[in-house]
């Protein structure tokens, strides 16, 4: 069959309005260089080009052609055309505008112009359509997209798609796990349900080399996703409108306008049951029985057949995620161990022991921590925060600290192998070579240049000058975000310096008489809490706004293929969701508690805030509430907009045809009902992920459990996701990956980041290093009294002693009236008591303290990267 390759181009009237003018997609005709590839402009002769300027009236206009129009034939899992040879590659589906009830008939007539147009070229383009009114909605029409063998082995041949040339003959090589095969097949999927695929040698086909590739059957020689992919191809390239020298291309563009309401490739079958046609192979069926449903949670990923059905893309989605969460089974074993040595030893814990004592803790008498409305307090009453942080600041933290700066280089290393052996397995090797320019950038390129290498012209959108203003534009853009992030974040900061004033003043009043709440609701706590909520929302808010502006931007920025445009716009999402995640974090671990001064002294923010202050134990606990609060509400989020919201929706659209339910629907018809997931997707997918990523490798010191948090959500997540896609969603547009692109510089960098996060917050977050100085130096003489090393007066000794009488005016806290004013008060911080020649100035301790915190991050950081080292030549 010969193809004809005719662009039919609308010239609109003047007069016409077009909401679309500028959008990307259009560009002047005298500027457009290679839009539409046609295989004439790439050495693939005797196929004609003609452009037809004018309009005339439709129905009697020659040049178009239009799809024919047939009715339902009453087999609803059927995937093809009436005469049950020719295969559906694609869907389109648009309203009739004749049928419509509104009476914008002029704006209805445009968008029935620009659509007859589109379908013509796609005709002569070479592709079959056939078209049919929907079931159960008459105003609905479904174009049906076919492309025959000589369309599919020219565009295969543009695409340089990899396809077999004869079945691989070598030999697997054998597995050390082969001896446990009883054990690990309960694990495996079923090969007698899911059939191995067969494996062949490849290479980029080409159609004067057709004899050498293993052709049995056209028919299955391009299996159905190629095949969903070179037509999606077309559709992406295919003008449908010409107007003041301007053309406008693509289906994208048409869905977003509302000339198409949708356009997907279809499922093969029902998700609950296979299909009546026998030749069909019912794969979406087998990936939600043997993969999306609950009862094979505890089985391995069918990683070829989700290959297969959905694309490389989404494979290897699958594949990072489940090869992640193994790693995190041993990851989570290591934490719960940590974190039960915490609870058992918490009753040794002879500091909290000290605090919670009522001749010892009851007795010392601790300074207002806020300005005017702040009361004396005794420290007894942060006894049973003493009792929680015993649990988290124990030895067995650090162990698991030190643990997870060489589980986090063991991951990567051992995922860049498995990486590596799907490249090789699915044929990805090669993949930039093969990938094409996006049609928003080949729309763009205007400007002839010499290639440096080639010494060749080639067109590119922009000059080098142009190139330097769009990249001074974004990162200013970038910057301009990533302050205002950081400001909401100083307003939460001070939110916490003028709400704890409150608490202090109104929670002793309110929980007068009710000992067993006030215990546990200090204004400590209820500030941290409410802090830690409020900041939750506020991240949620902002990252809607977050998520449009970083896709302004990398729009604006105009990257050449799809893999650049996904890791351009990684990068920015992934430095918004960081500085707003983590910022709250990072305040609480190394600036909260840290610049206060002293009572007689304090620091202020902006002139008028105090600054805050820790508890007697630290900040650790305020940390690990912070990193609870923020993963287990983003699950929670995520779960809610992953599951629940589709479900509701296609609810609700199955309650809006009940009445109708008795009539047999197509295939089509099905599918379009669905949801659709969108190109972008995938991408919050493994956004959600390296977020997760973030918290389980950068703050774990403060919470050992964050693991296995993340462990039990991930399983879930592997199935969550598996059951929207093969349930609740349309069919994607199969893509080719060969890795998981810019994520893993990303984690690379998480995981440097973390190694030092780590070390800080064991050295300055939490209390160890200063624990560990007393015992060691300071319980024993000279500077102690005790006769053999004991953890004995740590509190006593830890705690600075402050003269009342040396507070100023704006300091001094309001006393109770009913509460003898003491001479004296106590307060974090090491520093000479008054009347020592060098008063309120850092004692000798304090020295001690920070030079163990400094040389312990130096032997922390050198320990980890030293094993990392030998890790990464013994991987190499």
């Amino acid at each position: 069959m010969q193809m004809m390759t005719r662009d039919v181009l609308l010239e609109m009237d003047q007069e016409e309005d077009d909401d679309d003018d500028g959008d990307i997609g259009d560009v002047a005709a005298s500027k457009r260089p290679f839009l539409t590839p046609h295989p004439s402009r790439l050495g693939l002769d005797n196929l004609e080009q003609t452009a037809v300027s004018s309009f005339g009236v439709l129905e009697s206009q020659p040049d178009f052609r239009t799809p024919e129009f047939e009715e339902f034939n009453g087999k609803p899992d059927s995937l093809f055309f009436n005469d049950g040879q020719r295969r559906i590659d694609f869907v389109l589906v648009y309203e009739d505008e004749s049928r419509k009830e509104t009476n914008k008939k002029g704006s209805n007539e445009k968008q029935r112009r620009k659509r007859r147009a589109y379908e013509s070229n796609l005709i002569c383009d070479g592709l079959h359509l056939e078209a049919t009114r929907s079931i159960l909605d008459d105003k609905l029409v479904f174009v049906k997209v076919h492309a025959p063998w000589e369309v599919l082995c020219t565009y295969a041949e543009l695409m340089h798609i990899k396809l077999p040339l004869k079945p691989n003959d070598l030999k697997t090589r054998s597995s050390a796990f082969d001896n446990f095969s009883w054990f690990t097949k309960v694990l495996q999927v079923d090969e007698s349900i899911i059939k191995p695929e067969q494996e062949f040698f490849t290479a980029p086909f080409e159609k004067n080399r057709m004899n050498d590739f293993y052709i049995q059957d056209r028919d299955t020689f391009f299996n159905p996703a190629t095949r969903s992919r070179i037509v999606y191809f077309i559709l992406s390239r295919i003008m449908y409108q010409e107007r003041d020298n301007v053309k406008k291309f693509g289906i994208n563009k048409l869905v977003s306008s509302g000339i198409y309401k949708a356009a997907f490739p279809l499922h093969d079958c029902n998700f609950s049951h296979k299909s009546e046609d026998l030749s069909c192979p019912s794969e979406r069926y087998l990936l939600y029985r043997e993969w999306a449903h609950p009862r094979s949670i505890y089985k391995k990923q069918p990683l070829d057949l989700i290959r297969k059905y959905y694309g490389e893309k989404i494979g290897i989605y699958f594949a990072w995620l489940g090869y992640y969460t193994q790693m995190l089974l041993l990851a989570a074993v290591v934490g719960v161990a940590c974190f039960l040595y915490g609870y058992f030893n918490q009753n040794n814990c002879t500091w909290s022991k000290e605090v919670c004592h009522p001749d010892i803790g009851g007795k010392i008498i601790m300074c207002p921590q806020c300005d005017q409305h702040c009361s004396f307090w005794n420290l007894n009453i942060t006894c049973e925060s003493s009792k929680k942080l015993c649990i988290f600041d124990s030895f067995g933290t650090l162990v698991f600290a030190v643990f997870m700066g060489i589980w986090v280089t063991l991951f990567l290393e051992f995922w860049k192998r498995r990486q590596a052996e799907l490249e090789y397995e699915w044929d990805t090797v090669e993949l930039q070579q093969e990938e094409q320019p996006r049609p928003e950038y080949e729309a763009q390129c205007t400007h002839v240049v010499i290639n440096e290498i080639t010494q060749e012209q080639e067109r590119v959108p922009f000059t080098t000058w142009g190139k330097c203003v769009r990249i001074t534009l974004c990162a200013s853009a970038v910057l301009f975000w990533i302050l205002l992030i950081i400001a909401s974040v100083i307003g939460i900061i001070v939110y916490r310096l003028s709400v704890f004033i409150v608490f202090s003043t109104k929670l002793p009043e309110t929980l007068n008489g009710t000992d067993s709440i006030q215990k546990y609701l200090t204004p400590q706590t209820a500030t941290s809490i409410t802090a830690s909520l409020i900041s939750f929302v506020i991240i949620m808010i902002l990252n809607i706004i977050y998520e449009k502006v970083a896709i302004m931007i990398t729009n604006f920025e105009l990257p050449r293929t799809q893999t650049d445009y996904e890791n351009s716009l990684t990068m920015k999402m992934f430095l918004f969701q960081f500085v707003n995640y983590y910022s709250s974090c990072f305040y609480i671990a190394f600036f909260k508690g840290k610049f206060v001064g002293y009572p007689g002294d304090p620091v202020y923010w902006l002139g008028k805030y105090r600054n805050e202050e820790c508890d007697p134990g630290g900040c650790l606990l305020e940390l690990t509430t912070q990193l609870t609060i923020i993963m287990g509400g983003k699950a929670i989020w995520n779960n809610i907009q992953e599951v629940l919201l589709p479900w509701v929706k296609n609810l609700i659209g199955r309650c809006r045809t009940v009445s109708r339910t008795e009539k047999i629907t197509p295939r089509w018809e099905q599918d379009y009902h669905l949801q659709l997931m969108g190109k972008l997707g995938l991408f919050y997918e493994y956004l959600e992920m390296i977020i997760q990523f973030g918290f389980v490798t950068l703050f774990v010191a403060s919470f050992p459990l964050a693991p296995l948090l993340a462990l039990v959500n991930n399983i879930l997540e592997i199935r969550v996701d598996a059951w929207k896609m093969t349930t609740q969603y349309r069919r994607m547009v199969p893509e080719k990956a060969q890795d998981i692109g810019a994520w893993q510089p990303i984690m690379q960098g998480i995981a440097i980041l973390a190694v030092v996060t780590n070390a800080m917050i064991i050295a300055f977050t939490s209390d160890m290093i200063p624990r560990l100085v007393y015992y060691w130096s300071f319980s024993v003489p000279p500077y102690g009294n005790h006769t053999h090393y004991t953890m004995e007066g740590y509190i006593n000794s830890t705690l600075s002693i402050f003269k009342v009488s040396d507070f100023k005016n704006q300091s001094k806290g309001n006393p109770d009236p009913k509460v003898v004013i003491p001479t004296t008060c106590r307060y974090r911080d090491f520093r000479n008591p008054p009347g020592h020649e060098q008063q309120y100035k850092h004692n000798i301790y304090y020295w001690h303290v920070i030079a163990a915190k400094l040389a312990f991050i130096i032997v922390m950081e050198h320990l980890i990267y030293s094993v990392k080292f030998f890790i990464f030549q013994v991987c190499r």
